[in-house]
């Protein structure tokens, strides 16, 4: 049914109809009752696009899911263990606060171009950034906007730098450097000094903390930072599986005795090359991921982890971002959400016979 075949019925003109549905007040209390039980009598949903077009809230906002590194996979999101408890928790909070939550992937530098079509094109009031790419350019259309957005994972000193320190922006991290350097203390307290570590993109925020974390941890406490032992693991299971394998294959006299993965993922990818290679955790080689995703606490032996509050951030960022659409935002905001240290059974104290 249209907006036309209500004011048929109603016996008015569908420019009251449309005042009716925007709640105009100069239109006489009796018609409005009329228009309102044939809406109601017939079930009537106005089309949120018109009412974008008129300048009127659309009630959706716009979660982008960054993932430039798997572009081929579609399932990439659902699939994650990050990106599909934030997405779930975000799209609850949003639904309970009376807005819908349209879902872009951004497989490529091309599908950036998403964000700005769906403001241009009224589809959502605000819009949320989640992923793995910091991308400065993009922040900066964004900010040029002028709409709510929630930045999740970027850099606020780089944001303050270029001058993006916007009223309609708000960026919410975790506090990844201090969890991971708490991870890499706990494996230098069990007694361990020859520690790899697993790395992710350094094209994050997120990324780049955990990396500086476990070079500033191990030279605080005059380890020595092996070159040989940080591989490229891009967060991803089958990288991280390769770069293990070969590097406790490879020809050096010594091993590393812990492992220290920036996320989850990667670590479960270690596993897999210590299973290929019978190398057992931990009697022979400890390990410690980061994120605390769901399975982590079901494996055997189950992995130590750090864990992030991913429930929490999503939900703040959907509440904040709401608040933002209705109120707007008198200035440039930021949170840092803790993390929590998870000691399980992949991480042991080193036989000093090893």
């Amino acid at each position: 049914m249209r907006s036309e075949d209500i004011a048929r019925l109603a016996g008015v003109s569908r420019s009251t109809v449309s005042r009716v549905i925007n709640n105009y007040s100069n239109v006489p209390e009796k018609t409005r009752v009329k228009v309102m039980k044939v809406i109601e009598e017939h079930h009537y949903e106005p089309n949120t696009s018109a009412r974008a077009l008129a300048g009127k809230s659309t009630n959706t906002i716009g979660l982008f899911v960054v993932s430039t590194a798997e572009k081929h996979n579609p399932n990439r999101i659902y699939q994650n263990n990050y990106f599909a408890p934030f997405v779930d928790a975000l799209v609850d909070t949003a639904n309970a606060l009376g807005y819908y939550v349209l879902i872009h992937t951004i497989y490529s530098e091309d599908d950036f171009l998403k964000v700005r079509q769906a403001f241009q094109q009224k589809r959502i009031d605000g819009g949320i950034i989640v992923g793995t790419e910091n991308n400065m350019a993009m922040a900066r259309i964004i900010a040029d906007l002028e709409v709510p957005f929630v930045l999740i994972d970027y850099d606020i000193a780089e944001l303050l730098e270029n001058r993006l320190d916007r009223n309609n922006l708000a960026v919410i991290n975790s506090k990844d450097y201090e969890g991971a350097a708490r991870a890499v203390e706990h494996l230098i307290g069990l007694g361990h000094r020859d520690i790899a570590f697993i790395s992710g993109r350094q094209n994050t925020y997120s990324g780049q903390q955990r990396y500086q974390a476990y070079v500033t941890t191990m030279h605080n406490h005059g380890l020595k930072v092996d070159e040989d032992y940080i591989l490229s693991g891009n967060f991803l299971r089958v990288r991280a599986q390769e770069e293990v394998r070969r590097m406790l294959q490879s020809d050096k006299n010594t091993r590393p005795t812990a492992i220290f993965s920036a996320n989850d993922e990667m670590a479960l990818g270690a596993m897999d090359a210590c299973k290929e290679l019978g190398i057992a955790i931990p009697e022979q080689l400890s390990l410690i991921g980061f994120d605390d995703i769901p399975v982590a606490s079901q494996l055997n032996p189950s992995l130590s982890s750090v864990s992030l509050p991913i429930y929490e951030m999503s939900q703040k960022a959907a509440i904040i971002l709401v608040e933002m659409c209705e109120k707007g935002s008198a200035s440039f905001s930021t949170i840092s959400f803790p993390t929590q240290l998870m000691i399980r059974e992949s991480t042991k104290e080193l036989d000093s016979r090893q």
